[in-house]
């Protein structure tokens, strides 16, 4: 993933996006939708219209069963514009542990699942509190 081709994008907790800036801040991503002619066409002209869009049509029920899943780990990492050794360290998980979720092999249990749904919420306030803390890495 080039880092000077990429977006880093989050969604707010109020649905809108915002582009992540390489300092942190944030600004607003355009938005082209027109909503209100969205809003104004049946279900059946949405699916019609999503049908005729080479590039967007909806996938059958065999291609979601046969498309590779992302690791939601991953997703968040790379969000986060993190190697897998600066996530790890960063956030104490095992390097072992990180690759094995992220490449599938095994999935978080849910205390990990909560850990990351934290990291999520508030990566720098995780950060922030490890640090303050002071735990040894794993």
């Amino acid at each position: 993933m080039s880092k000077k081709n990429t977006i880093v994008a989050k969604r707010r907790s109020d649905g809108t996006l915002v582009q992540v800036l390489p300092d942190g801040s944030t600004k607003p991503l355009e938005d082209k939708t027109d909503w209100a002619r969205l809003r104004a066409m049946t279900d059946e002209e949405v699916t019609a219209a999503a049908m005729s869009d080479p590039d967007a049509r909806p996938m059958t029920p065999e291609q979601l069963r046969a498309a590779r899943r992302v690791p939601r780990t991953k997703t968040l990492r790379r969000a986060l514009a993190l190697t897998q050794e600066e996530f790890a360290a960063r956030y104490h998980i095992p390097l072992g542990t990180l690759r094995d979720w992220e490449q599938g092999r095994c999935e978080p249990d849910q205390p990990a699942r909560a850990y990351l749904a934290i990291i999520a919420h508030d990566p720098e306030g995780v950060k922030r509190t490890l640090a303050e803390k002071r735990l040894p890495a794993s």
